[in-house]
């Protein structure tokens, strides 16, 4: 089997958005925020994903997709790394990625560059399923658990007592753990961190003792603000604390696993084994959440899997999608996985749902792999696509 082609293409969403209300999220711009004008200060949404498509002389296809920053991946891909893919047998998966990794190494090695190999190595994967005629996660060793429990990511809602209703109903749908995202920063003051306490509060009232909750900073909160944090949010039991500060202050997370008890979770923007080994001699993290079409694809999230099982650090990946659902299957290492539930279009990470068919649905707290569909499972709707404008 040879890669004969490669087709990537941008699909930016043209439909309705629905409002985010203010504070939905704090993000890294907080910080500078004061400094920015309306047309400079931008938000944290993303309304745009690249899907590709890898062809070979076998009449087989293999589809990858990544998130963020599509335009520039595409690129990137197209420039730089098609060429190495082509005439090449899918196969060859490890040499493959290694190829791509030392090309663009003095200029990627994190981002980008690292992006655009995930999406590529995540269709090769797929590919290799399909010439296989097995799911994914059978060449990644297998099933690991019966069906995969999920939790429910979101949790934007302000006023408060939305905020409750969505909670409950979380609780009322089977899901045995939910994520909310802190809405305040340090240039908010104590102010903001009483009601970030208040976000939290709600939430645990709403779902009780017995229901895990999550906390998501998203890279928003100084080393300072985020101590002064924790001291507030450990009466209420999370199961972590995620993101709190940016992704390169290491020894940052190294201060905050020691300061207090809340597990401390973070890895969404961190990149291949090279990284989150860094992480795990700094004693950073007690949970990694690599997203597989940001970390290096398959190829990179099988080698920081084993790692992480090595030194006992659960892998809860970041996003949830196909990609990461496999990798979660295959490994008694990731006891949970992150579940998007289906809404319409607001931050973007809900994109996906209307791009591709086959992602599976969580019934009772719970999602399963279709151990009959070759690779990923996943396929491209075309129609829907009619309500995007696509870039190829």
């Amino acid at each position: 089997m040879k890669i004969t082609e490669i087709r990537t293409r941008v699909v930016q969403w043209e439909g309705e958005t629905v409002p985010l209300p203010p504070h939905f999220c704090t993000n890294p711009m907080d910080l500078v925020s004061p400094m920015l004008s309306p047309e400079t200060m931008g938000t944290f949404t993303f309304h745009g994903w690249l899907i590709v498509e890898i062809f070979t002389d076998a009449g087989l296809v293999g589809i990858g997709n990544a998130a963020l920053a599509p335009l520039v991946t595409k690129q990137m891909i197209d420039q730089y790394l098609s060429p190495l893919l082509i005439g090449q047998n899918p196969w060859d998966s490890e040499f493959l990625w290694q190829h791509m990794y030392r090309k663009t190494m003095a200029f990627g090695r994190k981002g980008v560059a690292l992006v655009a190999i995930s999406a590529l190595d995540i269709a090769i994967w797929d590919l290799m399923g399909k010439a296989a005629k097995q799911p994914v996660f059978r060449l990644l060793g297998g099933r690991t658990k019966a069906k995969i429990p999920v939790y429910a990511s979101r949790l934007y809602s302000i006023p408060l007592n939305e905020l409750a209703q969505e909670a409950a109903a979380y609780k009322a749908q089977g899901y045995k753990a939910m994520k909310l995202r802190f809405g305040w920063g340090p240039i908010d003051g104590a102010a903001g961190m009483a009601r970030n306490v208040e976000l939290i509060r709600t939430v645990r009232e709403t779902v009780g003792d017995d229901i895990d909750i999550m906390a998501d900073a998203y890279m928003g909160w100084s080393l300072d603000y985020a101590k002064r944090m924790m001291r507030l949010i450990e009466p209420f039991n999370l199961r972590w604390l995620e993101e709190a500060i940016i992704p390169d202050d290491i020894n940052g997370y190294h201060e905050l696993r020691r300061f207090g008890t809340t597990p401390i979770a973070a890895g969404e923007h961190e990149f291949t084994s090279y990284g989150f080994r860094q992480m795990i001699e700094a004693k950073a993290l007690d949970y990694f959440q690599f997203d597989t079409n940001r970390v290096g694809g398959i190829t990179a999230a099988r080698k920081i899997q084993a790692l992480a099982e090595a030194y006992s650090i659960p892998v809860v990946p970041h996003a949830g999608q196909m990609h990461n659902y496999h990798v979660v299957m295959a490994s008694l290492n990731s006891p949970i996985a992150e579940y998007f539930p289906m809404v319409d279009v607001e931050v973007g990470n809900e994109l996906f749902w209307y791009i591709f068919k086959g992602e599976p649905q969580a019934v009772d707290g719970y999602i399963d792999l279709d151990d009959t569909l070759p690779g990923l499972g996943l396929e491209i709707d075309e129609a829907a696509l009619s309500r995007f404008k696509v870039i190829g």
